[in-house]
Formats: C-alpha cells, sequence, structure tokens
C-alpha cells in the first residue's frame, strides 16, 4: 500500500512502508545531529536490524535498551537514560526514534520532552496497540509507586511513522491487546467500524492497513479538537478507568496486559451504562459477547474488588474526590466525567467474575 499522511495540527503521521515513505527524507534534517534510538529487548532482537539496513545513515545511532514490561516503565529507568544521554552530550537540536511498543512510545516519549527542556523525537510503534493508540496525540508517561502514567507530558512527537510490516514480528496475542483499542474507538466513536471488526477472529484480519487507517482516524479526529484533553478528548478513556485500575492491581502479582485490562475495563463499564438505562442490554450483550471472544475474564473476591477500587481514587480524571469514567449512550456515542460510586463499581467488578466462571463452564 502507498504510504498516506494524516497530517493536522497536533498529528501528524505517516502509514505505509517506512521504505516507500518520507522517512529518509525526515532522517535528512539530522544529518549533522546526533541520533538516538530507543528500543527494548523485544524490538532490539526484531525490528532494529531491519530498520539500520534499511537506512545506512542509522548506523552512527547510539542504541538505548530499555528493560521490557510495564512493571519497568518508571523513574528509575528514565535516570539512567537522562545519564546516559548526559555523557553522549545530547542537544536539544538532536533526535530521539522510540521504536517499540506502547511502554517505549510512553517512556521514550517522556525521556525526550523532559531533557533539556525538549528533544526533537518520533515514534515508529511497531505493536498493534501503539500504531492506533499509544503512539498518537503525545500522551508521554510512566508509573509511580504502581500507579499508572502518574507523571508525564502532553507533547506530540515530531512525527509519527506507521509500518503495519512491524506486525509481522508479534505474537497473535500481542495482536489482540491492541484489538482491545480498536473495539475502544469503534464503541466510542464510529459504529461502522464497530460492525466492521466485531466478529474478527483472526490477527491476519485485524491487521489490514485500512482497519488500522479507521481506528487511528478516530482518534486524531478527537485530538485534533481537544489536544490537551480538556473535555472531548477524555472520550479515549473509555475502558480505562476501571480497566487501568485492573492493571495496576494484577501489576503486583499476575500482571495482565493493557488490552486486557482495557478490554475488562469496557465490559464493566458498558455494563454500568446499562445499568444506568444508558445503553439498552441488547447493545450490551452484543459487546459483552465480542469482548468475551477474545479475551479471558477474571475472577475477584471482596478483598480484591476493594483494592481495586481504592486504585481508581488515584486515576487522573477524577475531579474533587469523586471518581469519573466514560459511560456509552449507544454504540459510537460515549459521554464523559460520569461520576461513579463504589456501590456500582463494585457491581460491575462482581459482574466480571460472573462472566469468568460462564466462561470456563
Amino acid at each position: 500500500m502507498k504510504s498516506m499522511k494524516i497530517e493536522g495540527k497536533y498529528c501528524q503521521l505517516e502509514i505505509g512502508s517506512i521504505l516507500n515513505g518520507g522517512f529518509q527524507d525526515f532522517l535528512k534534517a539530522f544529518e549533522n545531529q546526533q541520533i538516538l534510538i530507543l528500543v527494548d529487548e523485544n524490538t532490539h532482537d526484531y525490528c532494529l536490524e531491519y530498520l539500520i539496513t534499511s537506512f545506512p545513515e542509522l548506523e552512527r545511532a547510539e542504541i538505548m535498551l530499555l528493560p521490557c514490561g510495564e512493571e519497568n516503565k518508571v523513574m528509575e529507568v528514565c535516570f539512567q537514560v537522562w545519564q546516559a544521554f548526559t555523557e553522549y552530550g545530547v542537544g536539544r537540536k538532536d533526535l530521539v526514534i522510540n521504536l517499540g511498543g506502547g511502554v517505549v512510545t510512553d517512556m521514550g516519549g517522556f525521556i525526550a520532552s523532559i531533557y533539556k527542556r525538549g528533544l526533537s523525537f518520533i515514534h515508529v510503534p511497531t505493536s498493534l496497540l501503539g500504531m492506533v493508540d499509544a503512539a498518537i496525540g503525545g500522551k508521554n508517561g510512566i508509573d509511580l509507586n504502581g500507579y499508572k502514567n502518574q507523571l508525564g507530558t502532553i507533547t506530540q512527537p515530531n512525527r509519527v511513522f506507521i509500518d503495519t510490516g512491524f506486525l509481522s514480528t508479534l505474537p497473535a496475542e500481542e495482536i489482540f491487546n491492541g484489538y482491545a483499542e480498536m473495539l475502544k474507538h469503534a464503541l466510542i466513536g464510529d459504529s461502522e467500524l464497530w460492525e466492521q471488526i466485531r466478529h474478527i477472529q483472526s490477527e491476519e484480519e485485524l491487521i489490514q492497513e485500512d482497519v488500522v487507517v479507521k481506528s487511528i482516524r478516530v482518534k486524531t479526529n478527537i485530538i485534533e479538537q481537544d489536544p490537551l484533553e480538556g473535555g472531548l478528548r477524555k472520550k479515549l478513556n473509555f475502558g480505562h478507568t476501571i480497566g487501568h485500575a485492573l492493571e495496576s492491581y494484577f501489576l503486583q502479582s499476575t500482571p495482565i496486559s493493557h488490552g486486557h485490562a482495557v478490554a475488562l475495563g469496557m465490559i464493566a463499564e458498558s455494563y454500568l451504562s446499562m445499568k444506568r438505562g444508558m445503553l439498552s442490554k441488547e447493545v450490551y450483550k452484543d459487546i459483552e459477547g465480542t469482548i468475551i471472544r477474545s479475551f479471558p475474564m477474571i475472577t475477584l473476591n471482596a478483598d480484591d474488588v476493594s483494592v481495586v477500587i481504592s486504585l481508581m481514587y488515584q486515576d487522573k480524571k477524577n475531579v474533587a474526590g469523586e471518581i469519573r469514567s466514560c459511560l456509552l449512550e449507544g454504540v459510537g456515542t460515549c459521554v464523559y466525567d460520569q461520576a461513579l460510586n463504589e456501590d456500582e463499581i463494585g457491581e460491575s467488578l462482581f459482574h466480571l467474575t460472573l462472566l469468568h466462571s460462564t466462561q470456563i463452564n
């Protein structure tokens, strides 16, 4: 597929083979500057060689290896990278390339946007979740004391280069990790996309560029209207209020992926939408059935639920100590700043446990 561009005031993306687009021309602007490539163990082993052999000007780049996993998206790792930047004499005109999935782009963007009040940086996402969500929109951040993305910036990358060819390096479960964010985009803003992807059964169907582009456009259209999350952009947090708390909770024992956590969060928040009379039971059941086909449910006891709810009080969307969330009014229609109480949150979490018992029988 020929490279296509999405060029807004805030979002600068190029989608298609990185070999046939503007990546090389972009690099020319930095031919007299240092280039640093941030990778994790996976992208170091499976993606870095392809990038460097395709673009020989990157042979001189400094490679910085980040540890894998959400548990390593922390300040201690950032300090190590900043120390290395200092030793290398990195200046504000130099370029950081973040080559990886959501953890690499989240942390790499944060590292670059903080150092010397901001370096130029680009994202080359290598996971489906990174391509449709994490690398887009300028949210950069790290975790603090087990709480998701408590430290961060909203700083747009100079450009995002999205090449779905990198997805061939991923196992099926990583592809479906990104599927959760695609479902979210469909549920909050594109009913046609929902109908197109809700019956998908294989990773091959998910990584078609036309489907990826449709999902990306839901997010970029929102960001162009609200880059700093003053209102409309909060819709992109659907499934994340409960999902982030679940992700933080399981990070302490048996970590689950971000996409899995968001999928669980979407069921719980859709369930609350139905219980409040905002969403029909029929539509809720369609959402529940779609997600259950691709993601395992979980079991939580009363103590677990209490801990998860306590984690939600650290959510960034909260106002005056009130837990705030996004709820659905239908497929493609979402409202934000909805206050949740502990009783209904608990009910939605116990519902996930009920679904788990149904799923295994």
